[in-house]
């Protein structure tokens, strides 16, 4: 009878059973606000009254990602049936780029004199807050219809990063307490990031700003108060004010694509030098010779190529992705200066998994390379480690992945 009974819970686990009821589980969670929330939120100055307005009627979502029941171990991701890794160009489809455009201008002329008066104050361009504020939540017009309360309390109580939503979701009652929501619940992405801006709780409570003077930073329903956080969250991150953030430009085949990467700047008049020009046939603005620029190929050698000032690296600080920097650099331009599409060509990734990448770079570590992890992402850390593999083994550096290195680079 024992076996059975083992033979039988670890049937449960193999088909993702969970191993407890999810009404068991959910008695766990309200034991868990209680026991574990409520003395952090109490810490903070959260009131009885807020915990529990917050809370009233709020179970577990369990379509939520990456959760992992009490009692349950992670499951092994499933084996890759499709292929995930494609062409960088696919972020900057004409749709996105086009319509963040269109609406950007149209909100450059309505609030005209709030993203004035911010870029007084802070030093960040208008177009670059347009460009994030489109980019993030489609100027206000995409819903937000998730109850944060429960977001955060769902990866809170059981997700891959409890400790981080926990966090956030003491942060999310500080805001609550604070009486900053426009309504009784605050509304949130499925990750738990807050209103136009998308901001995480946390970084609400440090950057939100009052673009409109009513005492409030309403980032839900306001469009001053969002437009003043995004710049005042860019300003506190080292926004320079006078530098762009970036320039497409012809990197001649004798510079090494390899040389990528914020750790690699040199000052842009160096970069002239190497013959690096920029693509609209302009020179470099006077003002930026003297300044630090970095090497920038989000598609290697196949794809556009551009330098780029430090303010690139603070528009990751809103998100890590470099295509996300980019595409907000690009459609600031566009909103602006009314530049088109990239001079050169996204060039195409044929039957590439992203496990076929996160092999190549346990391959690469092995051999001493930092890729910056073997996530199946090529970063700018695993582009040049290519680079650099490929000119050591007597290959073309074209710093991206390709089909034909699997063989060579197996794990």
């Amino acid at each position: 009878m024992r076996r059975i009974l083992i033979a039988l819970s670890l049937w449960c686990l193999s088909t993702g059973a969970y191993a407890q009821d999810r009404a068991a589980v959910e008695r766990q969670f309200k034991a868990w606000l209680q026991d574990t929330v409520w003395p952090q939120a109490k810490a903070k100055g959260v009131s009885r009254k807020t915990m529990k307005r917050a809370f009233d009627g709020v179970t577990l979502n369990w379509k939520l990602p990456d959760l992992i029941p009490p009692g349950q171990a992670p499951q092994t991701p499933k084996q890759q049936k499709q292929a995930e890794f494609g062409s960088p160009g696919r972020y900057f489809n004409a749709g996105s780029v086009q319509g963040a455009t269109a609406t950007g201008r149209q909100m450059a002329r309505r609030h005209a004199a709030t993203l004035a008066q911010v870029e007084a104050q802070t030093g960040v361009p208008g177009r670059i807050i347009l460009a994030i504020w489109g980019r993030e939540s489609g100027y206000g017009q995409v819903p937000i219809r998730h109850n944060a309360f429960q977001v955060l309390g769902t990866k809170g109580f059981m997700s891959t990063r409890a400790g981080y939503f926990t966090e956030e979701l003491i942060a999310a009652l500080q805001i609550a307490e604070a009486g900053h929501a426009p309504s009784r619940t605050l509304k949130s992405s499925w990750a738990g990031a807050l209103g136009q801006p998308q901001f995480m709780p946390s970084n609400f409570l440090t950057y939100a700003a009052d673009g409109n003077g009513d005492g409030r930073s309403d980032i839900w329903a306001s469009p001053e108060d969002t437009i003043a956080s995004i710049g005042n969250f860019l300003s506190q991150h080292g926004w320079i004010a006078g530098r762009d953030w970036g320039f497409e430009v012809t990197i001649p085949p004798s510079v090494s694509c390899a040389m990528e990467g914020p750790d690699q700047g040199k000052p842009i008049r160096d970069w002239a030098a190497m013959g690096i020009t920029r693509v609209s046939g302009k020179p470099f603005p006077n003002h930026e010779l003297p300044g630090e620029g970095f090497l920038m190929m989000p598609a290697g050698r196949n794809g556009p190529a551009f330098i780029v000032t430090p303010n690139f690296y603070v528009l990751k600080d809103y998100n890590k992705s470099d295509l996300y920097a980019l595409f907000v650099g690009h459609v600031g331009d566009r909103i602006e200066y009314g530049v088109g599409d990239f001079s050169a060509r996204w060039g195409k990734v044929g039957n590439l998994y992203r496990s076929d990448v996160a092999a190549m770079q346990r391959a690469l570590e092995r051999q001493g390379h930092d890729v910056g992890g073997a996530d199946g992402l090529p970063g700018f850390k695993t582009r040049r480690s290519i680079g650099r593999w490929q000119q050591a083994t007597g290959r073309t550096p074209t710093c991206f992945p390709e089909a034909s290195m699997k063989a060579a680079l197996k794990p």
